[in-house]
């Protein structure tokens, strides 16, 4: 294992409000098991990654929607309980954007990577990724910006049913509300009904041609870029499960090589000027053959553990010893080796069951599969998943029960007619 500087503390920082992110989990016990102190600023106290062995405070943030002043105003208030400068660690999108944008102020009590809020909002927001790759030249499926419900049905139209649509920046969908950051829509109907409800997602509607989903189509990348621009930790996975399938996060993923997706990665963050982690994910268009980018996180993924590689090393820990002033020793492949989210994946056997898992290279040894909640060393956090998603899938059993016996009244069905195809000037393609 890499010598670490185990006077720096690291704060763990997410205010999405979801309990089930497993990548918080996967960041304590990855900085915990190092002899690294690891505090957390969660959306709440009772996350079952707060119960983790490995944090050791879990103060939450007085008032989360006054962000991102409120969140600086709690670190700063923070960081007189640590005696050396710790290590911000953003993950999700909304706190690496706030603590980007008040970098100035946090420096001082704060070790943060060379990032400024622009920059991060160049490839978080959907809206401004779109551009990044037309103007890279970056192959990224045909996107549409409609201003109007009827330009949204032709633009839906045109790029061909079902389309993904997305919101540019689904870190403002508020909680509660029922929208998906990304979703696959099969109706013009639904097109007009999603597009109604901009305003309250709080960002622009996307919509993006769905390139053909299949068996070891869907890849990821995952890394650091150093002090210097260098990717430290960097490495490709496949996606074998996703939850939802075809536009969800991974439930099931294998470290795997993909010479192109790396060459890909590597051109777009030297072309960026990117510092800090990243994760990209990536789609291959069969009847092309390139690999488009579908999206680009600004953090770590959910399931950064997958390249822990054998010295325990991984993209939080690289992050650590860059930003300590300690040498990031290389990265050393662990091809085969596998992260199972274990509520997701049963979800996604529950939905496609008929789908096997690609058969392990006969060199792959045993024993290289790390689950994303249960570990020996830190069991709570498993149990508390468990209860908190039985009552999840209880409150939905309830919900979809009550619509079942006392249905609304039924909508008005309506033929419709195939739109014109007026939109094309707003769409991006590559």
């Amino acid at each position: 294992m890499p010598s670490f500087d185990t006077r720096v503390p690291a704060v763990l920082v997410r205010l999405d409000r979801n309990p089930f992110h497993h990548g918080t989990l996967g960041a304590a016990r990855s900085l915990g098991r190092a002899g690294v102190p690891v505090h957390a600023v969660l959306e709440s106290p009772t996350s079952p990654a707060a119960r983790s062995r490995y944090v050791h405070t879990r103060p939450t943030p007085a008032s989360p929607t006054a962000l991102p002043a409120a969140l600086t105003d709690l670190l700063l208030r923070l960081s007189g309980r640590h005696a050396t400068p710790a290590l911000l660690v953003p993950l999700d999108d909304l706190s690496a954007l706030a603590l980007a944008e008040h970098r100035a102020e946090l420096t001082d009590r704060y070790l943060l990577p060379d990032q400024s809020a622009e920059q991060l909002a160049r490839v978080a927001d959907k809206a401004a990724l779109a551009e990044t790759c037309r103007a890279l030249a970056l192959p990224h499926p045909p996107t549409g910006l409609p201003e109007s419900a009827e330009e949204a049905a032709t633009m839906a139209w045109s790029l061909g049913l079902p389309v993904v649509a997305k919101w540019s920046r689904p870190w403002l969908l508020p909680p509660g509300s029922g929208l998906r950051s990304t979703s696959i829509v099969r109706s013009l109907a639904d097109v007009r009904a999603l597009y109604a409800r901009t305003a309250e997602a709080g960002s622009r509607l996307l919509l993006q041609q769905l390139l053909p989903p299949g068996r070891e189509l869907d890849w990821f990348v995952h890394g650091y870029a150093d002090s210097a621009g260098r990717c430290a930790a960097g490495a490709t996975g496949r996606k074998e499960r996703s939850w939802p399938g075809g536009a969800g996060l991974t439930a099931v993923g294998r470290w795997a090589a993909n010479p192109a997706i790396e060459r890909a990665a590597g051109e777009l963050l030297s072309a960026l000027g990117y510092r800090g982690v990243f994760d990209l994910d990536f789609r291959l268009d069969r009847s092309t053959g390139a690999y488009h980018l579908l999206d680009f996180n600004p953090r770590p993924g959910a399931q950064f553990r997958l390249f822990a590689d054998a010295d325990g090393l991984d993209v939080v820990r690289a992050m650590h010893l860059d930003l300590t002033g300690r040498p990031v020793p290389a990265h050393s492949p662990s091809y085969g080796r596998r992260f199972v989210v274990e509520n997701y994946a049963a979800l996604s056997v529950l939905t496609s069951p008929r789908r096997r898992y690609a058969p392990e290279p006969a060199d792959t040894p045993r024993g290289r599969t790390e689950t994303a909640w249960f570990a020996a060393d830190d069991l709570t956090p498993a149990f508390a998943m468990a209860g908190a998603w039985f009552l999840h899938s209880l409150r939905k059993a309830v919900v979809t029960l009550r619509r079942l016996l006392w249905p609304d009244h039924p909508r008005r069905v309506t033929t419709v007619s195939p739109p014109a195809r007026t939109a094309s000037d707003r769409m991006t393609r590559r």
